[in-house]
């Protein structure tokens, strides 16, 4: 099973979340505990970015709201979080 790393960034972009939107605490757990299962989960809407963020991928935490990270065999790097707009 892959470990999560945080960014500094990452870090940031959460705290600022979940103060937002408290009630969406247990869903992003649940998210970021399915791409450490399975980084390919269905659920999650894995998809690999494209351009300057070629070298990353995305999940959805809602309709909104996205997860950027970097992946490689054993660790999954958390870029960033927040709309498409923040994010890509």
């Amino acid at each position: 099973m892959p470990k999560l790393f945080y960014s500094k960034r990452f870090e940031k972009n959460l705290a600022r979340f979940l103060n937002k939107y408290p009630e969406l605490e247990s869903v992003v757990k649940e998210k970021l505990r399915a791409l450490s299962s399975n980084p390919k989960n269905s659920s999650l809407k894995t998809h690999k970015l494209t351009g300057k963020l070629k070298n990353f991928y995305s999940i959805y935490i809602t309709y909104e709201y996205r997860v950027v990270f970097y992946l490689n065999k054993n660790n999954i790097y958390l870029v960033a979080m927040g709309t498409h707009d923040e994010v890509y």
